[in-house]
């Protein structure tokens, strides 16, 4: 665990928000047009803020990214390389300038906005176990009990996401929500947990007591399930209704998974209870993944 149980977390100083890392994402993205427009929203007096539109080439375009996707190309090699030329791997070398560069981040915090078509409320997604997000996190999930956190941590894995470029800090989901749609209501339940997140960040540098359950109940990543699919990839059943809009519930071994287009169920085959999230994510197609499997824990801290 990165910094270890006792670890005295310094006065945040900079704290940067990052929305439209994906193009038709539209929640983050305008979240940050708003901030641009109204800087004093997100002003605190202990820190500065920095507000930055993720993947602008790609929010002009309507689409997820233009070459690739911007939230996978934050590997310490990948900033490295100078061969890569796609536009995503230009923009994030430049990220990591205005927010690195990684391993020695200019931000004490960072805030990364995403929507998803997949029923996940509002979800927390930290790429680290530091005690001081896990604080945070429990925080956040006192306050609004709907909070759910996910945790796409590996041991012995370098992370992808951006937000591997500032140890502090988590992205943040709303969803359901269409690509490409702005929605009052997600953008408000959005716009209302940052002010809570840079608040918390405030009571911190000030010193007050943020006394919280040492307990957070967390989804561990496990796994990425794929759609069954025939020799030539084309998928040959979809998620099963009694599955869909069901993230964040258990899936029992024999559960029905998939439906097949001629009717028949596909069961769960696993040998223990998972709880899948991601289910049926519309940008995860392309990458292969129906939905992702965790485990439900309770993590002291």
């Amino acid at each position: 665990m990165p910094g270890g149980i006792g670890v005295i977390v310094k006065s945040i100083r900079r704290v940067a928000i990052v929305g439209g890392t994906h193009g038709n994402e539209f929640t983050g993205a305008y979240l940050i047009k708003k901030f641009e427009q109204f800087p004093d929203l997100v002003k605190r007096t202990s820190f500065e803020t920095l507000t930055v539109l993720g993947n602008p080439k790609a929010f002009d375009a309507v689409r997820r990214y233009i070459d690739e996707d911007l939230n996978r190309c934050f590997l310490q090699r990948d900033l490295q390389d100078a061969s890569l030329s796609s536009h995503e791997a230009m923009r994030a070398k430049t990220l990591n300038q205005i927010l690195g560069s990684k391993g020695k981040a200019q931000m004490d915090f960072l805030l990364d906005l995403h929507s998803t078509t997949a029923n996940m409320g509002l979800t927390l997604i930290l790429v680290n176990r530091h005690p001081f997000n896990l604080k945070l996190a429990a925080y956040l999930s006192k306050i609004n009990p709907l909070v759910k956190v996910y945790c796409w941590a590996q041991p012995g894995r370098e992370n992808g996401f951006l937000n591997s470029l500032c140890e502090l800090g988590f992205a943040l989901e709303i969803g359901p929500i269409a690509q490409g749609v702005l929605n009052a209501a997600c953008l408000q339940k959005m716009e209302a947990f940052i002010h809570t997140v840079l608040d918390y960040l405030e009571m911190h540098n000030q010193g007050e007591d943020l006394a919280v359950e040492n307990t957070l109940t967390l989804h561990q990543h496990l796994s990425v399930i794929d759609y069954p699919k025939d020799a030539q990839g084309e998928i040959q059943a979809m998620i099963h209704p009694q599955l869909q809009n069901r993230d964040y519930e258990p899936l029992h071994p024999g559960d029905p998974m998939f439906l097949r287009l001629d009717g028949t169920p596909i069961f769960y085959q696993g040998e223990s209870t998972v709880w899948p999230m991601f289910i049926n994510e519309a940008a995860y197609y392309t990458k292969g993944i129906a939905m992702c499997l965790t485990q439900k824990q309770q993590v002291n801290f």
